[in-house]
């Protein structure tokens, strides 16, 4: 009689998280080449975005005015792309044993509407208790960096900003100081890096953080 397959384990999901200009999605393709090398299915993906519809709703939320939607309103955007997100990719990949590495997730909404556009942290909340349950992040890793110079990233890297690189630096001071509240509140989760560092060593510390947290090893 033959044996039953054996379940498939699940796959383990990384977020990368910070403000403006940190280098995030720099560090999302070192990560998913190094965890490729080390012989791992990973899927790279985004936030807000990910599915076809959720970039629709990135587009809506990213090119209008600083000022076109009420903090409310952009939570639900990003909520309802988020799920679309999940429920046609990320949980599926998952399920399938594959990893993800994904470019932002909920603590950036949390970050930005709930801090930054002072929304408030228990409503945003109960926004994620209501359109993903428990779901969250095996590992999030955190590029915290000064404001000042991650908007002189930004500026340098193109003329052309999207909606959230042009609100006040009040605003983005209120995103940081939320990201680390959040990794304060979560270090079982969360990993916090400094992304004013050398671009090389923040790298390393990218892979030494999945390294301890997930035992996995990847080469050097």
């Amino acid at each position: 009689m033959t044996a039953p397959p054996e379940p498939q384990s699940r796959g383990r999901f990384i977020t990368v998280e910070g403000i403006e200009g940190a280098g995030k999605s720099t560090h999302v393709w070192h990560l998913v080449a190094d965890l490729s090398a080390h012989g791992i299915d990973v899927v790279a993906t985004r936030e807000p975005g990910g599915t076809l519809a959720a970039e629709a709703v990135r587009t809506l939320i990213l090119s209008d005015a600083v000022d076109a939607w009420l903090p409310m309103s952009e939570a639900l955007l990003h909520y309802a792309a988020r799920r679309d997100h999940v429920d046609r990719l990320i949980a599926p990949a998952l399920a399938a044993g594959r990893w993800v590495v994904c470019d932002r997730f909920a603590d950036s909404t949390m970050a930005y509407q709930g801090y930054g556009q002072q929304l408030g942290t228990e409503t945003v909340a109960r926004l994620h208790a209501l359109v993903l349950g428990e779901l969250q992040p095996d590992l999030t890793l955190i590029l915290d960096l000064d404001v000042d110079v991650g908007l002189d990233r930004v500026r340098r890297r193109s003329p052309l900003s999207d909606r959230y690189e042009r609100m006040d630096p009040r605003f983005h001071r209120r995103v940081r100081a939320g990201f680390l509240e959040i990794a304060h509140n979560d270090p079982d989760r969360c990993h916090v890096i400094d992304a004013g560092a050398p671009p090389d060593a923040v790298k390393a510390a990218v892979r030494q953080a999945v390294r301890q947290r997930l035992r996995v090893e990847l080469a050097e």
